[in-house]
């Protein structure tokens, strides 16, 4: 399943890749709702845009999936640029870790293509979120997480961190910190 909806929002499906291992990542069931969200292969971007057709009745074109989106950064760019040409918003939701998964500069290419980047902070500190998300990166990829959030913030209208309410409310403080002191919203997201 390359789309699917949700409300007024279209979700594209890019890729099941992730850098991350989260104990409290969907990926664990086979399923996400009704949505069997497992790719035999990644769409092109061509593939996503005649999926996507006209987007009648849509708000806001939301990259994320079974996998993290950055791995897909040469679909990203066009589909956006497609999903504004039809008046869209396009939002990513991203583990945040684009300098290991895209290179250097992702925030600045995703400029003009991207109205909101959601990045999942999921703890507040290094060691809490290396125990809980499991990146491949290390305890690095928490500091990389947050120097992406502040990229973003120089090309990107709205720059979201979010975090699961399942961590507790001192890691939610921390989160509630850093992301004041970045300049994002912080948004705590119900474990589902």
């Amino acid at each position: 399943m390359i789309t699917y909806r949700i409300n007024d929002r279209i979700y594209i499906n890019l890729t099941n890749r992730c850098s991350n291992a989260c104990e409290f990542c969907v990926r664990i069931d086979d399923k996400y709702s009704d949505f069997n969200l497992w790719l035999e292969k990644e769409p092109t971007a061509e593939e996503i845009i005649a999926e996507l057709g006209e987007m009648e009745g849509a708000s806001e074109i939301v990259f994320c999936g079974y996998g993290e989106p950055l791995y897909r950064l040469d679909a990203i760019i066009p589909v956006s640029e497609y999903a504004h040409n039809k008046g869209k918003k396009t939002r990513i939701n991203t583990n945040g870790q684009a300098r290991h998964i895209a290179g250097e500069g992702v925030a600045q290419k995703l400029a003009g293509y991207i109205d909101t980047v959601s990045i999942s902070l999921n703890a507040g500190d290094a060691k809490s979120y290396q125990a809980i998300c499991h990146s491949q990166f290390g305890e690095q990829a928490f500091y990389d997480i947050i120097d992406f959030g502040r990229e973003c913030k120089k090309y990107i209208p709205r720059v979201v961190f979010s975090i699961v309410d399942v961590v507790g409310e001192e890691q939610i403080e921390k989160a509630r910190k850093i992301a004041e002191e970045v300049g994002a919203e912080l948004r705590v997201r119900r474990y589902i």
